[in-house]
């Protein structure tokens, strides 16, 4: 079974609850959600929700100190 995939601009995203993937509607909410529904992100952040944070990029590895042992 795999999971709904997540719709980045939904056509109307106030008639559901985003709060989990049962995507239900706002007015018969089946969870038990809290009491109002969950926004989507585009509700909350705008269009270009879906992009942010998209530049991450692992850190570089410490650089270890090398000791040439002998040398003057």
């Amino acid at each position: 079974m795999t999971a709904k995939k997540f719709p980045q601009h939904p056509a109307n995203p106030e008639r559901l609850c985003w709060g989990c993937d049962q995507y239900c509607p706002a007015k018969d909410m089946l969870c038990g959600n809290g009491s109002c529904r969950t926004q989507h992100p585009y509700e909350l952040f705008g269009e270009d929700w879906h992009t942010w944070g998209s530049d991450f990029t692992e850190p570089d590895a410490p650089q270890v100190p090398t000791t040439v042992v002998g040398l003057k």
